[in-house]
C-alpha cells in the first residue's frame, strides 16, 4: 500500500468519526447551520478524494449521501429516517475502507444499490415536496393577481432544459455555495452557540496538493489568512504509535536507571556526583513528563461513538434517551483510553436498558418522559474519575438478592448481615443478570463482570451507588497511565513491597499518646481515625506469612487505603519512600494469587512485588466476617464440598442452529453474544467473514451446508483468544440456564460431544474443539510451543467424557502426544508399565481414587517423585490450591481455563522455576 492511500485511509477514518458524532448532534439541533456545513464539507471532501483516487464504489455512496445533505441546506426538514440513512451510509463507507485496507489498497467488489436507492428516494421525495410547495405558492400568487389586476401573467422557460443544462437560479445558487466553501478554510475555529468547539477534520491532503497548483501569492487578507492557517497546520506531524511505544519503553528504562543512581546518592550524601546526579534526575523527570504528554489524549476520543450508540438504543428500546457528556477534555494515557472504551459502552447500554424506565412508567412516577444518562470525567489526586449516572428506577435490591441466592453466590444468613451497597456489587458477578428476557441488548449476564475485570486489569476500581426511584451511578477510578506508576515502598515480614499511591489515602503513625490509636472491636483490631473506625489487618497476615501478626499498638505504621467505597488500614513494619516504578508482568505461575498485580526492579537492583489494592480489598471483605486464618481453615475443611465436578450444575448457553432441537455450550467458553446486520457479512477467499472490532472474523456454521439469514440480523456466538475471534452462526439464542450436564449418549458425529438432559429435554452438547480450527487452522497453536522440539507425551485423566472430549483436542493441537484414561487406576497401571510421560494432567474428583490421592501415591514412589503433575478442577479456591500443593501438585488449573492449562504445562516442562518434588 502506497503512502498516498495510507494517508487517505487515516484521514478519511478520522473524518468519518467526526461526521458520526456531528450527525447525531445535528438531528437534535436541525437549525444549526454550522454543524450542517461542517458535515457537508467533510462528506464532500471524502467524495472528491475517492474520485481522485479512483474508488468508484466509495465515491457513489458519498455522492448519494452528500446529495441528501444538500437538501437539508436547501431548507428541507430534517427527518429521523434521513439521518438514519446517512448514518448507514457512513457505516457502509467504514466497512469498505476496512476491506480496502485488508486488501492492500484494492476496493472490494460489491454493490451498494440498495443503500443508494434509498438515499436517492429521499432526495427525490424532497425535490417533489419542494416542487409541490412552489406550485402551491405560484397558484396563490396567480389567484391574488387575478383578484387585484384581472389578468393572467405566466413566466415560463422558452424551452425545456436539455441534458447537461442548468437553470439560472441553480447556477447562481452554486456560485453562492462555492463562495462560502472557499472562505471556510480561512476560519481557524468555528464555535457553536454554546461556545464549544465543533470538531472538524484537517484539510485533506488531496485538497492541499490541488491548492498548491491553483493558488498564487496572496493578494488579499483572506489569502493571507489561509497562508497563516496553513503555517499553523504544518506545525504538527503524525507519528507512528509503535515509535511512541518504543520511546516510552526507553524512558521507562531510563527511569529505572535514574532510581539506581538516586539510591547511590542516598548512600553517599557527600559524593561529588550528588549535584550532577540530581540534575540528571530532574532532566529524566522532564523527559518522562514530555513523553507522557505525547501519549495523552482527551477522554472524549473514547466517547465519540457513545451518542450514536445511545441514539440506536433509544430507537431499539423505544425509549427517548438523552446523553450528557461532561469533561470530555480530560486527558489520560492512550493505552488506558483504549482499555476503557469497552467498559464504558457496557455501562451506557446497561443504564439505557436496565436503568431507565419505559416512558409510561416515567410519566406515572412524575418524571419527564425522556430519560437522561450523564457521563462525566475529571482529575482527582493523580488519577481519573469517570462517572456514569442515570435518572432511572435504581437497582432492584430484592431482585438482586433473589438472583444471588439462585446462583449460589451467597446464603440467606450472609445476606442478612450485608449492607445494601455490598448486595449491589453482586451485579458484577459472572453470569449475573436480573433481566427477565434475553435480548440483543441485555439479559445474558456477560456484561458487568467484563466491566469490573477490565477496570481492575488496568489497576482501577469500580463502585456503584443507587437510590430507588431516583437512579444509579457507577464510579470508576483509574490511573492516568500504566507505563510508570508512583508507589509507596513498605516493609512487612522482612520483605519490601510496592503499594500504588492511587489507592493510598494517608499514612498514620500510631502512638500510645496519640489521638490515632488501635482499639479492639469483637476481638479484631480497628483504627480510630478522626472519630471513624477503620478495620485493620497486618500485611504479613494478608500475605499468609503469619496466621495472625502481633500489632504494636504503641508504635506502628498504618497505610490507610481506599478501594471504591471501602476504606481500611494495612499495618506494615516500616515505610521507606515513594518511588516511580516500571511495572513488569507476573509469571503465569502466580496467576491464582490475586494479592499481587506485578513486580518491579528498585534502584538498588532488588525485585519486589506490587500489591494489588483490589486483592487487598477482597481479602478485607472476607476478613470482616472473621479472622483470615479461620476463613482459610473453613475453606480447607470444606474443600471437598466446594469443588464442583462435571455432574454439578454449570452455566450453559442454549441456542438453536439448523433445526428446532436445542443445543448447548458452557457459558464460560463464550466471549460475547452478538447480532450482526446480514448486509455486513462478506464472502472472501471461499468463506464468510464479518468485520469485528477492527479485524476480520471468520464465520463457522454448526452444520455443513447451513447458511446465514438473507435479511435482518444474524445471531452469533463469539469465541476469542489471543487476539483472534471466531463467530459461530446460530439461528436463535434461547436462554442461559444453570443445570447439570451429564452426557447420556456419546455422539460419533463430528462437532457434537453427545446428548444430555437439560431442562428435562434432550439437548446436543457441541464440541467447541471441532469448530475453532475451522476458523483458524492453528487456533490452538501457542507461540510458546516450539514445534521443532520433540513431541512430549502427556497422560490425561478425567472420568467425564465431556471434559476429555473438550480438552484432548486442545492438548493435541498444542503439540502434545496425549494418552487419555478415564480413571486414576488405569492411569497408574500405565505408569507401572514404564510408559514415559513428560507430565500428567488429572481431574480432582474421580470415582475410584481422587486426584489428591493419586498425586500423593505417585509422590511416595521414588520413580515419579519429580514427575510434573497438574490438577484440573471446575472451581479453584485458595483452600483447594493449598490442599493440592500439600498433595504434591505442581500447579492447579480451572477446567475451563484452556490458556492457563497450556501455560502451566509450558512452565512445568521448561522447568522455569524448578519442578516441585
Amino acid at each position: 500500500m502506497d503512502d498516498l492511500l495510507r494517508e487517505f485511509l487515516t484521514e478519511t477514518n478520522e473524518s468519518l468519526d467526526v461526521v458520526d458524532v456531528e450527525l447525531v448532534k445535528f438531528e437534535q439541533e436541525p437549525n444549526n447551520a454550522t454543524i450542517l456545513n461542517n458535515i457537508f464539507r467533510l462528506v464532500h471532501t471524502i467524495k472528491g478524494t475517492c474520485g481522485f483516487l479512483g474508488l468508484p464504489r466509495l465515491e457513489a455512496i458519498a455522492h448519494a449521501a452528500e446529495t441528501l445533505m444538500g437538501k437539508f441546506r436547501d431548507g428541507v426538514p430534517v427527518t429521523h429516517e434521513a439521518v438514519t440513512l446517512v448514518l448507514a451510509s457512513i457505516d457502509r463507507i467504514k466497512d469498505i475502507l476496512a476491506d480496502l485496507e485488508a486488501a492492500n489498497g484494492t476496493e472490494p467488489d460489491g454493490t451498494d444499490r440498495d443503500l443508494i436507492d434509498e438515499l436517492e428516494r429521499l432526495s427525490l421525495s424532497a425535490d417533489n415536496d419542494d416542487m409541490a410547495d412552489e406550485m402551491a405558492a405560484a397558484m396563490a400568487e396567480e389567484k391574488a393577481a387575478e383578484e387585484e389586476v384581472g389578468t393572467d401573467i405566466y413566466q415560463v422557460l422558452e424551452r425545456p432544459l436539455r441534458p447537461g443544462e442548468v437553470s439560472l437560479d441553480d447556477l447562481e445558487r452554486a456560485f453562492q455555495e462555492a463562495e462560502v466553501e472557499i472562505e471556510l478554510p480561512a476560519v481557524e475555529e468555528e464555535t457553536e452557540e454554546d461556545g464549544e468547539p465543533v470538531g472538524a477534520a484537517a484539510p485533506s491532503f488531496a485538497e492541499a496538493k490541488t491548492s498548491q497548483k491553483e493558488v498564487a501569492k496572496p493578494k488579499n487578507p483572506s489569502a493571507k489568512g489561509k497562508a497563516s492557517s496553513q503555517g499553523v497546520s504544518n506545525q504538527s506531524i503524525r507519528v507512528n504509535v509503535e515509535t511512541l511505544e518504543h520511546l516510552m519503553t526507553m524512558v521507562s528504562e531510563l527511569v529505572l536507571t535514574r532510581n539506581q543512581l538516586l539510591e547511590i546518592v542516598r548512600r553517599h550524601e557527600d559524593s561529588e556526583f550528588k549535584v550532577p546526579l540530581q540534575r540528571l534526575s530532574n532532566v529524566t523527570g522532564e523527559l518522562q513528563e514530555g513523553v507522557m504528554k505525547t501519549r495523552m489524549q482527551p477522554i472524549g476520543n473514547a466517547w465519540q461513538k457513545l451518542p450514536r450508540i445511545v441514539r440506536d438504543l433509544s430507537q431499539e428500546l423505544d425509549k427517548p434517551i438523552g446523553l450528557e457528556m461532561i469533561g470530555a477534555e480530560t486527558e489520560l494515557d492512550r493505552q488506558v483510553l483504549e482499555l476503557i472504551k469497552d467498559p464504558l459502552t457496557h455501562m451506557i447500554r446497561n443504564s439505557a436498558d436496565h436503568g431507565l424506565e419505559d416512558p409510561a412508567d416515567r410519566v406515572a412516577a412524575g418524571k419527564p418522559e425522556k430519560g437522561n444518562i450523564t457521563l462525566s470525567a475529571y482529575h482527582e489526586g493523580g488519577h481519573i474519575i469517570i462517572e456514569v449516572k442515570d435518572d432511572g428506577r435504581g437497582l432492584n435490591l430484592e431482585k438482586i438478592k433473589e438472583k444471588a441466592l439462585k446462583n449460589g453466590v451467597t446464603t440467606e444468613a450472609e445476606l442478612e448481615k450485608m449492607a445494601d451497597h455490598q448486595i449491589y456489587k453482586f451485579i458484577f458477578a459472572a453470569g449475573f443478570s436480573t433481566a427477565t428476557n434475553v435480548t440483543s441488548v441485555s439479559g445474558r449476564g456477560v456484561g458487568m463482570d467484563v466491566v469490573r475485570n477490565n477496570v481492575e486489569l488496568i489497576g482501577g476500581s469500580i463502585d456503584l451507588r443507587s437510590t430507588p426511584g431516583r437512579g444509579s451511578s457507577f464510579i470508576i477510578k483509574i490511573p492516568l497511565t500504566l507505563a510508570i506508576v508512583s508507589t509507596l515502598i513498605v516493609e512487612a515480614g522482612g520483605d519490601r513491597y510496592a503499594i500504588p499511591q492511587l489507592s493510598v489515602v494517608e499514612l498514620v503513625r500510631v502512638q500510645s499518646n496519640s489521638e490515632h490509636r488501635i482499639e479492639r472491636l469483637k476481638d479484631r483490631p480497628v483504627l480510630r481515625l478522626r472519630s471513624k473506625l477503620l478495620p485493620l489487618v497486618h500485611m504479613s497476615e494478608l500475605l499468609g506469612q503469619t496466621e495472625e501478626a502481633d500489632l504494636d499498638e504503641d508504635n506502628g505504621f498504618i497505610v490507610v487505603m481506599q478501594v471504591g467505597s471501602q476504606s481500611f488500614g494495612v499495618v506494615v513494619d516500616g515505610v521507606f519512600h515513594t518511588e516511580e516504578i516500571v511495572v513488569k508482568p507476573m509469571s503465569s505461575m502466580l496467576r491464582n494469587i490475586n494479592m499481587f498485580s506485578g513486580n518491579t526492579i528498585l534502584g538498588d537492583g532488588s525485585v519486589i512485588m506490587i500489591i494489588d489494592p483490589n486483592g487487598v480489598a477482597s481479602a478485607m471483605a472476607s476478613h470482616a466476617s472473621g479472622t483470615l486464618s479461620d476463613t482459610v481453615e473453613d475453606e480447607y475443611e470444606n474443600a471437598e464440598a466446594h469443588v464442583i465436578d462435571a455432574d454439578a450444575p454449570i452455566s450453559l448457553l442454549l441456542f438453536r442452529a439448523g433445526s428446532e432441537e436445542p443445543k448447548a455450550v458452557p457459558l464460560s467458553l463464550v466471549t460475547r453474544l452478538e447480532e450482526f446486520d446480514v448486509n455486513k457479512i462478506e464472502h472472501s477467499n471461499g468463506r464468510d467473514l464479518v468485520q469485528y472490532r477492527g479485524s476480520l472474523m471468520p464465520l463457522v456454521y454448526v452444520n455443513e451446508g447451513d447458511r446465514h439469514k438473507s435479511e435482518g440480523t444474524q445471531p452469533m456466538l463469539v469465541f476469542s483468544d489471543n487476539g483472534r475471534s471466531m463467530g459461530l452462526v446460530v439461528d436463535q439464542i434461547v436462554d442461559i440456564v444453570e443445570d447439570r450436564m451429564t452426557i447420556e449418549v456419546v455422539s460419533e458425529r463430528q462437532g457434537v460431544l453427545g446428548s444430555a438432559i437439560i431442562r428435562e429435554r434432550a439437548t446436543e452438547v457441541i464440541d467447541l474443539g471441532h469448530y475453532l480450527p475451522l476458523a483458524f487452522d492453528d487456533w490452538f497453536m501457542r507461540k510458546e510451543i516450539d514445534t521443532t522440539t520433540k513431541v512430549r507425551k502427556l497422560l490425561f485423566l478425567d472420568d467425564s467424557a465431556f471434559f476429555r472430549n473438550m480438552l484432548t483436542p486442545v492438548l493435541k493441537a498444542a503439540g502434545y502426544d496425549v494418552t487419555v484414561c478415564s480413571s486414576a487406576q488405569s492411569g497408574y497401571e500405565l505408569m507401572e508399565k514404564g510408559t514415559d510421560f513428560a507430565a500428567i494432567v488429572t481431574d480432582i474428583e474421580m470415582p475410584d481414587i481422587s486426584g489428591y490421592e493419586f498425586c500423593e501415591s505417585l509422590r511416595r514412589d521414588t520413580r515419579f517423585r519429580h514427575m510434573p503433575i497438574i490438577a484440573l478442577s471446575a472451581v479453584v479456591t485458595p483452600a483447594s490450591i493449598e490442599k493440592g500443593r500439600q498433595a504434591g501438585f505442581d500447579d492447579y488449573v480451572a477446567k475451563f481455563d484452556r490458556p492457563g492449562l497450556l501455560a502451566a504445562l509450558k512452565d512445568v516442562l521448561t522447568n522455569e522455576f524448578g519442578v516441585a518434588a
